[in-house]
């Protein structure tokens, strides 16, 4: 039987898509409030479970998943080019699912718990039955979870020992998993076309592209706006006001990206989602200089 190339792999992997997580996993370190010299392993172990190992995971199980989707939006990638060949696409998820399982016992019960969370969320996100991405909705709300918010608690539990992280940690990480929500929308509008035919409800396909680019600039913003009003009520008026600055060179390339959003989406991500992440790790060294928060 033909064995994909070990750069074949790699592709599938995704690692460009790795960041994200190890970041939000670095927000929830730095948000904890606890030394982390100590804890240099773990904070690695989480890291690699974050990004080459959870994330990973995902984008194998999606590529599977989305291999006919991907034949008419992405006829190059590795799975529909054949460089992937027969089912290798997904043994290869399933072994990395188990091998994320195996590295997450080394966690404590909450690093473990959000790990396994977050691989349900990505089988759940593109296998059948269940499928989430076929409504945009639930979809993009899956993969914001994944990304952030169970990255970010599961940086903040390792350093906690194991535990429940604070509740401010909690709350940011709900707040920058709702705002995944139009990070992920961005990532639509390349596969409009491949969605529509093939019934994959994306925004773009259920909104229209202006209503999907309204709807994505909204949730991105908007829990950021929450996010500025808790920092300055918790005692952090300068980090607040670092937010609301990052929040408005957003809103400038927002106002830009509505215009052509279809053109512009790939721009935006490169640009606004940074100043997106820049405020989150802004957000996680408040709740540190205030000790980790309540």
């Amino acid at each position: 039987m033909a064995r994909p190339e070990l750069s074949a792999v790699a592709e599938l992997l995704k690692p460009i898509t790795w960041f994200p997580p190890m970041w939000a996993f670095a927000c929830g370190v730095v948000a904890s409030g606890v030394p982390i010299t100590p804890q240099w392993g773990l904070v690695l172990l989480g890291v690699l479970l974050a990004g080459p190992l959870v994330c990973a995971t995902s984008q194998a199980v999606n590529d599977w998943f989305d291999r006919e989707v991907d034949a008419i939006n992405e006829p190059q990638r590795p799975i529909p080019s054949g460089r992937i060949p027969g089912r290798w696409g997904l043994w290869i998820a399933i072994a990395w699912t188990l091998l994320s399982l195996v590295v997450a016992t080394q966690l404590g019960p909450w690093g473990f718990g959000a790990a396994v969370a977050g691989l349900l969320l990505a089988w759940a996100y593109s296998a059948p039955p269940i499928r989430l991405k076929r409504n945009g909705w639930w979809g993009n709300a899956a993969c914001g979870v994944s990304y952030e918010g169970l990255a970010w608690v599961t940086g903040a539990a390792v350093m906690a020992g194991g535990a429940m992280p604070a509740s401010h940690s909690l709350a940011l990480a709900v707040l920058y998993s709702a705002g995944a929500h139009g990070i992920m929308t961005l990532n639509d509008f390349k596969a409009i076309e491949g969605d529509r035919r093939m019934g994959v409800g994306s925004l773009p396909v259920k909104l229209g592209v202006d209503g999907a680019a309204r709807t994505a600039c909204l949730m991105m913003a908007a829990p950021q706006v929450v996010v500025v009003a808790m920092l300055w009520h918790w005692g952090s008026p300068w980090h607040a006001l670092a937010v609301a600055l990052l929040l408005v060179a957003q809103g400038v390339l927002m106002a830009w990206f509505m215009k052509k959003p279809v053109e512009r989406a790939l721009f935006y991500s490169g640009f606004g989602v940074p100043l997106f992440v820049s405020g989150m790790m802004v957000s996680a060294f408040a709740l540190r200089a205030a000790g980790g928060g309540a």
